[in-house]
Parts: structure tokens; C-alpha cells; sequence
């Protein structure tokens, strides 16, 4: 329900709050004005280091939220690996990501019963979910005009409005805004990074909020 909220949420909040110019922002042209100081040499052994370091950190102050942080590290780690896991890297993201959500999407839709769906309850939850995703974006979109107020560089507000943990769903939807201002302004790899950073940020908001209820 929350995935299927996102492409009617994103817009909408999108275009209450930002402006034509604003959504027009190049993130390409700005990177050739103002491109990054900091070089990084080795990138392939910081996207091998970069999961460890995270799955141990939270492991470390958030144990309950492992389960869910360290699966999305081990995907990423056994991508970047190389050669040698490629067989794992596959049927990870082809075969065994395929069955799993052919028998997730069965196993909720056999227990949905008009019963436990159709109640004040579920209701309840859809409507906070709905506002609960509108603040985030709401909170993202202002951080990026926050920002732009004071860098050279500035940032498309629809980078900010993805950093939230609906991926790639929310990406996607802020990009095809992005290309109805301008067909070249793809910002999809942009707004994945955002995407990535909201997942870790709420497995582990998430872990902590269990860790008080336990």
C-alpha cells in the first residue's frame, strides 16, 4: 500500500513546494561548474570496504536492526566482489529475488481477507503513512532549498524528496518529474543515492524504535 502511495505523494508535494526553476536544476551542468574537490583513487575498494564498515557499525549500536541492514550490505558486497561471486550475485538478484516476491506477493494476498483489510485499523494506518511519507519528502525538499541558500552548487529539490525508503519506486517517479522540465536532466542516480541513504536511515530508525517497544 505505502509503494503504491509514493507516486501520488511525490507529485503532489513536489508541486506544492517547488518552483519550474527549481525542478530544472542540471545536476550535470552543476557538477561541470563546481566539480567536487575530493578524488577518490580507489572506488572499487571503497564499495567493498563501504558494507562491512556499515553492517558493523550498526551491529555495534543497533542490533535488532541487522537482519534487515546486513541482507541489504551482503547484496552490495557480493556485487562488488567481482568475478568470483558472479554465480552468487546472479541468482541472488535474478532467480532467488523472483521466487521470493512471487511467494511474498501470494502468501499476503491468501492471508488479506476483507476481514483484516477492510477495518478502522488498516484505515488508520494508510492515512499515517500517507502523512508520515508527505513529511519526509516535505522535510528532504526543505533541506535542499536550505542548502541551496548557501552553496554555489545547488541541488534539484526532487534529490531531497527521495530520501525515503521506497526504492527504487521513489527515484523513479522523481526523475520522470525531472524530464517533463527537461527532457536531458536525468536524475536518477542522484536520487538513488538519496534512496539508499533513506533505507539505512529508517532499518536502523526502525531497529531503534524496536529496541524501546521490546
Amino acid at each position: 500500500s505505502y509503494m503504491a502511495l509514493v507516486p501520488v505523494i511525490i507529485p503532489l508535494v513536489v508541486k506544492l513546494l517547488c518552483s519550474r526553476k527549481e525542478l530544472s536544476i542540471n545536476m550535470k551542468e552543476q557538477e561541470k561548474k563546481y566539480p567536487s574537490k575530493t578524488e577518490i583513487k580507489n572506488l572499487r575498494v571503497l564499495k567493498i570496504i563501504f558494507p562491512i564498515v556499515v553492517t558493523t557499525v550498526v551491529a555495534l549500536f543497533v542490533p535488532s536492526a541487522v537482519p534487515l541492514i546486513g541482507m541489504l550490505m551482503f547484496g552490495n558486497l557480493v556485487k562488488e566482489i567481482g568475478t568470483n561471486t558472479f554465480r552468487l550475485y546472479d541468482a541472488a538478484s535474478n532467480s532467488i529475488m523472483n521466487a521470493a516476491t512471487i511467494f511474498l506477493g501470494l502468501s499476503v494476498g491468501a492471508t488479506m481477507t476483507a476481514e483484516a483489510f477492510l477495518n478502522w485499523t488498516t484505515i488508520g494506518i494508510v492515512i499515517g503513512g500517507f502523512l508520515a511519507f508527505a513529511l519526509s519528502i516535505t522535510g528532504g525538499i526543505f533541506l535542499v532549498k536550505l542548502f541551496n541558500l548557501f552553496s554555489k552548487k545547488k541541488i534539484n529539490p526532487l534529490i531531497g524528496a527521495t530520501g525515503l525508503s521506497a526504492v527504487p519506486m521513489a527515484s523513479r517517479v522523481a526523475n520522470e518529474i525531472a524530464l517533463k522540465y527537461d527532457p536531458k536532466n536525468h536524475v536518477l542516480q542522484y536520487c538513488m543515492a538519496s534512496n539508499i541513504s533513506g533505507v539505512i536511515g529508517s532499518a536502523v530508525a526502525a531497529g531503534v524504535l524496536i529496541s524501546f517497544l521490546a
